[in-house]
């Protein structure tokens, strides 16, 4: 695959359809800031990658904070 076939691959939303936000305005379901679900349609490929590994990060997070007993 080429530089220029992966720039034109679209990169799927990591919606759940489980959308709640909490205080910090972070969806409950896929961990996007409400910025972040906003501005999904407008962002390249990059920046998209780039927020579902944060999203991935803010899950993980969010695992271990309930796991401790702080949800």
């Amino acid at each position: 695959m080429t530089f220029e076939a992966d720039k034109n691959t679209n990169v799927a939303s990591p919606c759940t359809r489980n959308c709640c936000l909490n205080t910090d305005d972070v969806c409950l379901g896929c961990f996007r800031h409400i910025n972040e679900i906003l501005a999904w349609k407008s962002y390249e490929n990059h920046e998209k990658n780039n927020v579902i590994k944060t999203c991935e990060h803010r899950r993980v997070a969010a695992q271990e904070k309930c796991s401790k007993g702080k949800c």
